[in-house]
């Protein structure tokens, strides 16, 4: 097998991490990575089974890569389609040669090794009990001036819909040494965003019980050369007021907080397993709003969960309104392997959930419209992430998370990862335009 290697990413930001410290390690074990996977003497898919039919299309694109099989090349599967269907992917899909989940992505050098070596079903399934993570000093970042940490893996929520605790194992913490000793390093070499991650960031419990989420939040945006700081997916019931507290404190964590909220009304939220209630979620809402910084607040949504009535839809909708998201992310129900709510009779038509979910972003819509007017002759502070020349404009990012495309006067456009002041000179509803003012 050429020591080559191609690999294709699919899903969240946990699942784009993972595969930056996967290639990594591969390259530490004297792997390079190639552009073609026709070049590749090892492929591999990183897979995601959040969303509807996510199996099928692995197995589809396993099915493209057959052709290349005669060609001696190497197969692997990793993540969560690979916790989920296990060996059974050898069955459907006999020349793949290693499926691992992320719970032991760590076992990486071995796998490989015995890959090397030609074993032919090579397994890393069995440690999503483990209490180890995934660290390493070999991740080959993407972004060189924005990059990622994972603080925490796995879950312990067991929500009715989600496969998260059953293919991610479950939830284990790195120290906060750990975590700013990589933050250090990162800003050593040039970063000046990072995000904390986890499939439950604000669960975080240190092993050596030296700092809470919060304290290590403060942390993290104290280290000179770190100009800001953010984190995802907040789980509202581990949502505590100290990290308002630390946003408001720290200058350097930006202004932004994503809470997922799922369901405006609780007897949705209980059938989700949630365990918490409409009331509950609010409260720390007026947290946030009590903020003296302007903390722009995002969430997600489901609809068309079993047993969810009109009445369950108007309760979210209402929720929309009483918060004033800044955006949110909605999606249809569909079941998923091996949780709870696959046993539940979803009786909710297609159409209707269609339906249900236009009224809700049709709903939001009109809301992000009138937040985002109010920023009307703002200055503020934007990372430049990148240019459109068709259009001479340059693409940046506020510390609300929101989207600014901008014009400049200078005959030299600002590169990216630089820092510009823009005053906003028109809105829409999921972007705003600006123009940059001397510094």
């Amino acid at each position: 097998m050429s020591k080559t290697f191609y690999i294709e990413t699919f899903g969240c930001q946990m699942n784009a991490h993972d595969s930056e410290k996967v290639i990594g390690t591969l390259e530490q074990q004297g792997y390079a990575r190639v552009e073609d996977e026709a070049d590749a003497g090892l492929i591999l898919y990183n897979t995601c089974s959040i969303r509807d039919k996510a199996e099928q299309k692995v197995f589809h694109r396993l099915n493209e890569y057959k052709r290349l099989q005669g060609e001696g090349k190497k197969f692997a599967v990793l993540g969560c389609v690979a916790q989920q269907e296990g060996v059974k992917i050898f069955d459907k899909a006999p020349y793949v040669s290693l499926v691992s989940g992320s719970a032991s992505y760590r076992n990486l050098p071995d796998m490989l090794a015995r890959l090397e070596a030609g074993e032919q079903r090579i397994t890393g399934l069995d440690d999503r009990q483990t209490d180890e993570t995934f660290e390493t000093p070999f991740v080959a970042r993407t972004n060189p001036h924005r990059g990622y940490i994972t603080i925490i893996e796995g879950c312990d929520k067991f929500c009715a819909y989600c496969v998260v605790p059953y293919t991610r194992g479950k939830e284990r913490s790195r120290t906060a040494n750990s975590v700013l000793d990589e933050a250090i390093r990162m800003a050593d070499a040039g970063f000046t965003e990072i995000q904390l991650l986890g499939q439950n960031v604000n669960s975080y419990h240190d092993p050596s019980a030296k700092m809470t989420f919060a304290e290590l939040l403060a942390a993290v945006g104290s280290i000179p050369g770190i100009r800001r700081v953010r984190f995802t997916t907040s789980h509202p019931r581990d949502f505590t007021k100290d990290i308002v507290d630390a946003i408001d404190a720290v200058p350097t964590l930006c202004d932004h907080v994503h809470l997922p909220v799922q369901s405006g009304s609780t007897a949705v939220l209980h059938a989700m397993a949630r365990e918490y209630t409409r009331d509950w979620y609010l409260e720390r809402i007026s947290w946030i709003k009590a903020a003296k910084r302007n903390i722009s607040i995002t969430s997600d949504i489901i609809v068309g969960f079993p047993g969810e009535t009109e009445e369950d839809l108007e309760q979210t909708a209402t929720l929309l309104d009483e918060v004033g998201y800044d955006a949110i992310f909605a999606f249809k129900y569909s079941p998923r392997p091996n949780t709870p709510a696959v046993t539940m009779a979803d009786s909710i038509p297609e159409e209707v959930k269609v339906k249900r979910l236009q009224i809700l972003l049709d709903r939001q819509r009109e809301t992000q419209r009138i937040n985002y007017e109010r920023h009307l002759g703002e200055v503020m502070e934007l990372m430049v992430e990148g240019h459109n020349r068709q259009r001479n404009q340059v693409i940046g990012r506020s510390t609300q998370n929101k989207t600014v495309n901008f014009t400049t006067n200078q005959p030299i456009l600002p590169a990216t990862g630089s820092y510009v002041s823009v005053r906003i000179t028109q809105t829409f509803p999921n972007s705003l335009l600006g123009e940059a003012v001397a510094s």
